[in-house]
């Protein structure tokens, strides 16, 4: 459970990294996004898209059952069958209750992932999902 404990400050730092200073509904949506879209670019070669899908249902589906106050907004996601709508019903949100449901989800997703394929190879498929890239940091101009 440590190694899960650590994986779960990952998210949260990653996530924090990729909204930045400047934290409103609308950038945490699109840092949440980010991360879904890498998780998929990561995950779909191994687990296909279908269960790249239905990984986000489920993960989905357990925030809404283990946090009643994202259960509206979960359900409006689900019956819309696309991940896309997960932006626009985050946007709708405070910003914390935006950044609580981007993570709630983003660690389901995580522990699931882990239940089916094992915590080192979870780890291992999403390492560079987490970990900061050179292009998320500011660029330093450097003259020839």
């Amino acid at each position: 459970m440590t190694a899960l404990n650590e994986e779960c400050r990952q998210i949260v730092a990653s996530l924090a990294h990729r909204v930045g200073p400047k934290a409103d509904a609308a950038r945490i949506a699109d840092a949440i996004v980010l991360t879904l879209q890498d998780m998929d670019k990561a995950l779909t070669p191994i687990i296909g898209q279908q269960g790249v899908a239905a990984l986000f249902r489920r993960s989905l589906h357990l925030c809404a059952n283990h946090h009643p106050r994202l259960v509206d907004s979960a359900n409006r996601v689900l019956a819309s069958q696309a991940p896309a709508a997960f932006k626009s019903i985050l946007v709708e949100q405070s910003d914390a209750d935006a950044l609580f449901f981007g993570e709630v989800l983003l660690m389901n997703y995580y522990e699931l992932l882990t239940t089916l394929i094992g915590p080192s190879l979870t780890a291992r498929l999403l390492r560079d999902v987490w970990e900061p890239s050179l292009s998320d940091t500011p660029s330093q101009e450097n003259s020839p």
